[in-house]
């Protein structure tokens, strides 16, 4: 399993407790630098940790607080992932996305997870690949914003994604994975309820895809 560990560390020795002075965000922390850096400020210093991890499975599976769904416009179920989750879940969910009068390209909608061992769904719409000229990152990137902040308003702790537009949308796998590992990066910087972060892949090769895009930078 590839992993990258988040470190947040915030200084509150001159702050009401819980409001952020030094917030810093990094993909591998040394041994000790929290404390490190407590004795050079004079602080008192606290850690949280954020975790984005790949593997392979099954999304319908995972026992996390929201999954998403690489949904089409309709919000009505179709194929590939999108109809596994909506078998798994039930015909309930069917229903409540019917309520949901659609879902534009590049962003994303929420509802409950039914029967599914996840709490809840987002359902987020990514781009069709054309050429890469059309738009098709910033909608992309839109995605995994905006179910990073769907859950993140709810206050939920852990999320998974699989790899949106990467199936019969044909988005290049690394591309797209890029772009996936980028935004959640940097919605992680922010502070907020979300403490996993999961990228459920399809296959072994996906998974190489992401475990190369997650290690580390060579010394």
């Amino acid at each position: 399993m590839a992993h990258t560990v988040c470190r947040i560390v915030r200084d509150r020795g001159a702050l009401p407790a819980g409001v952020a002075m030094i917030e810093k965000i990094a993909d591998t922390w040394p041994s000790g630098a929290p404390s490190d850096m407590a004795r050079k400020c004079g602080k008192e210093v606290f850690t949280m940790e954020a975790t984005i991890e790949a593997v392979e499975g099954d999304i319908t599976r995972l026992a996390v607080d929201a999954i998403v769904n690489a949904a089409n416009n309709s919000l009505l179920g179709g194929g590939g992932v999108d109809g596994a989750i909506h078998r798994a879940a039930g015909p309930e969910l069917l229903e409540e996305c019917r309520t949901l009068n659609g879902c534009d390209t590049g962003s994303a909608k929420m509802t409950r997870g039914y029967r599914l061992p996840a709490r809840h769904v987002i359902h987020a719409v990514g781009p069709v690949w054309r050429d890469g000229k059309h738009g098709e990152p910033g909608l992309l990137a839109g995605c995994y914003r905006t179910a990073m902040r769907l859950a993140a308003d709810q206050g939920l702790v852990s999320i998974a994604f699989p790899g949106i537009s990467t199936g019969v949308y044909r988005y290049p796998k690394e591309d797209a994975a890029r772009v996936a590992v980028r935004e959640v990066r940097a919605f992680l910087e922010k502070e907020s309820s979300i403490r996993k972060v999961i990228f459920c892949c399809f296959s072994q090769g996906d998974l190489a895809i992401y475990r190369k895009i997650l290690a580390p930078p060579s010394a």
